[in-house]
């Protein structure tokens, strides 16, 4: 009973962020068939994440910022824009600037949640930890992958110079704050807490923007407002 609960606390939060990221979805809804093939894509590069990291941390060593911006944030967040990029980018599905959210936000998600369970299993984790790591890694990764689906959103819907910056941006700011977050989680051993709840209200508060200004770009929401006319 008490392996089923804690299992069930390590999958839950992924899934309840990746339904709230799916629901604001105000003018066109992806098909769940294909957000969920992209979660299950998540649940898919944890293994290649882990051989990779493992590689790099025998290489280069593992100091502090290349742990944390290289092997951690590096590693997790390219291989998962990579596979956004060559799968996601040019599908037909992904028609207005908040299919990268949610696309992104599902990768970010089914990689966070087989984290979470390997965590939960090898560690034997409390109720209670499992609750910090909802509100921390989780959730993090969830802000990651809006971030970077935000910006594959405006690249997709741009063109010439601007798209190749946002297409930058898409790849360069999530790996960025990851490794801030995971270079504090590494190297900030007292009061750590005060660092990480002001950066993880921070990445809420640009995430939920971000949000409402993809919304508010969809060319649905402009066919919309043209049919109440």
């Amino acid at each position: 009973m008490l392996f089923f609960s804690i299992a069930t606390a390590a999958v839950a939060p992924g899934i309840a962020l990746l339904t709230y990221f799916y629901l604001k979805d105000k003018y066109d809804a992806e098909p769940l068939s294909m957000v969920i093939k992209v979660f299950l894509l998540g649940f898919l590069i944890v293994l290649p994440v882990m051989i990779v990291q493992r590689g790099l941390a025998l290489w280069l060593g593992d100091g502090p910022l290349i742990s944390a911006f290289g092997i951690s944030a590096g590693v997790e967040e390219s291989l998962k824009w990579f596979v956004l990029f060559h799968m996601i980018y040019n599908h037909t599905e992904f028609d207005e600037p908040y299919d990268g959210i949610v696309y992104a936000a599902a990768i970010s998600l089914g990689f966070a949640t087989v984290e979470n369970v390997i965590f939960a299993l090898a560690s034997h984790a409390s109720i209670g930890t499992m609750l910090v790591r909802a509100l921390l890694p989780v959730s993090g990764h969830a802000m990651f992958g809006v971030m970077m689906g935000y910006y594959l959103g405006r690249a997709k819907f741009s063109t010439g110079r601007k798209s190749r910056k946002f297409l930058l941006y898409s790849l360069l700011l999530p790996l960025f704050w990851h490794g801030v977050y995971d270079w504090i989680l590494e190297n900030v051993s007292l009061y750590w807490i005060w660092y990480i709840i002001p950066l993880m209200a921070f990445l809420w508060y640009g995430g939920i923007g971000k949000m409402y200004r993809a919304n508010n770009r969809s060319p649905f929401r402009i066919t919309e407002a043209r049919g109440q006319d």
